[in-house]
């Protein structure tokens, strides 16, 4: 709950300098990062996120690892495959689940072991109808294993 106040209070404090941008309509709920152990390169980012008019999630940057990506993980005959992809539509109105075993943020080159109780910063890069892009900041708590 705490971070979807934190987030919709960054959404009112950018939005009054972007009047109709992606950014003014997106809601997160839920940020989460899953704890790393010594010598481990990757993790996941998992959140909701909603937009009001409809937009795309279309990069992610943080500073506590090299590479941000959105993913995708996916059944292929019996084989589970996990891929980039371009863009996460977040269609008008309805919540989209990042969750473990589905679309995600993969964290990959991280910092540093990212323990329980750690905040990471994220910037999110969301995309509107009418192409114009902005930037939304979450605070993601690490949770264990």
């Amino acid at each position: 709950m705490r971070s979807t106040l934190f987030a919709l209070s960054v959404v009112a404090l950018v939005s009054a300098f972007e009047p109709g941008a992606a950014l003014a309509q997106t809601s997160v709920e839920d940020p989460w990062v899953r704890a790393t152990v010594p010598a481990q390169q990757t993790t996941g980012a998992y959140m909701k996120l909603k937009s009001e008019k409809g937009a795309k999630l279309v990069a992610v940057k943080t500073s506590a690892a090299k590479v941000a990506e959105i993913h995708e993980m996916k059944m292929k005959g019996d084989v589970m495959e996990m891929h980039e992809i371009k863009a996460l539509e977040l269609p008008a109105g309805k919540w989209v689940e990042l969750a473990p075993g589905g679309k995600h943020l993969m964290l990959m080159e991280v910092a540093k072991p990212l323990a329980k109780g750690d905040n990471v910063r994220m910037t999110l890069v969301l995309e509107d109808k009418e192409g114009k892009r902005s930037e939304l900041e979450v605070g993601a708590t690490v949770r264990g294993r």
